[in-house]
């Protein structure tokens, strides 16, 4: 695939859910695509196909993340993304946003090391990342109640989950709980301080969603 047939692709796939990609986004994100080309057959980063790529693969990977990014407060400065893998939505929302300082969380050395290198590579300037499971970060005082919003995508949620992700949250921060069509778009279950704002489609093809949660401030106290 070539340069320009990557971003007339892109731009297509990003139509289709109103969202626009300025040349520099798209040429930022040609390059993050091309990295997980190079790394995944060595360290399977993702299972969707990438050489050549599916509709499936634009979407998952590139357009939701640009469809959330929609929905981030103005507010929102720093980011913990739990899970972080292939990098995605984690890289594309700092590309796309570029005053985010972003934390991507990721428990697999093999994996951290490509997200380091697409954070060099990319010149992600406000971005790192922790090799770690999430919940071993508990025990950080600089990462208590330090997020604005936490982005999870590639990690089983569950009641538990919720609990512990909250405590990186600042009172009204937010969680970003990209989902898929098999579950319920409203969460059953939601415990205290984190209540449910929305539901927001992203991409109709993928019957993908976001779930925004919040902190909520009197519950948080």
């Amino acid at each position: 695939m070539t340069s320009r047939e990557f971003k007339e692709r892109l731009t297509r796939r990003a139509r289709r859910v109103d969202v626009q990609v300025p040349p520099a986004l798209a040429e930022s994100l040609e390059q993050y695509y091309r990295l997980l080309a190079l790394w995944n057959p060595k360290i399977n980063l993702t299972g969707l196909p990438l050489v050549p790529p599916e509709d499936e693969t634009f979407d998952r990977l590139l357009v939701e993340p640009l469809a959330a990014a929609r929905h981030l407060h103005s507010s929102a400065l720093h980011v913990i993304d739990i899970g972080s893998g292939s990098g995605s939505p984690a890289i594309p929302l700092a590309l796309a946003c570029p005053g985010l300082v972003v934390r991507m969380v990721e428990s697999k050395s093999r994996k951290s090391v490509f997200l380091t290198e697409a954070i060099r590579h990319l010149r992600i300037a406000d971005a790192s990342v922790e090799t770690a499971r999430f919940e071993q970060l508990l025990s950080r005082p600089d990462l208590h109640e330090a997020a604005d919003l936490v982005t999870v995508r590639a990690v089983r949620v569950e009641t538990r989950t919720l609990m512990t992700l909250q405590a990186f949250l600042k009172p009204t921060g937010q969680v970003f709980w990209f989902r898929s069509a098999s579950r319920p778009s409203q969460p059953s279950s939601v415990p205290p301080p984190l209540r449910w704002v929305a539901t927001h489609p992203l991409v109709a093809a993928n019957s993908s969603w976001l779930v925004v949660l919040d902190k909520d401030l009197v519950a948080a106290r």
